[in-house]
């Protein structure tokens, strides 16, 4: 499921646990004690989350790396 560059999308994604449609939805992200709220790719019926490659290899370990130099 490819977006345009910082797109996030959550059309065509079926969760794998339980088969439902995934829904972009507010997520809370924690790493060493700082936590964020983003919109990600999200079950509504059980709550699994989607962290799409690129933003996991992109924007995540970019603060990753923040963080950590603190």
């Amino acid at each position: 499921m490819k977006a345009e560059a910082g797109e996030i999308r959550a059309e065509g994604w079926t969760c794998a646990s339980c088969g439902s449609p995934l829904e972009l939805l507010p997520a809370d992200i924690a790493y060493m004690g700082s936590s964020f709220q983003v919109e990600l790719p999200r079950c509504r019926k059980c709550g699994f989350t989607l962290i799409p490659q690129d933003l996991a290899e992109g924007k995540m370990l970019e603060v990753e790396k923040l963080l950590e130099d603190k």
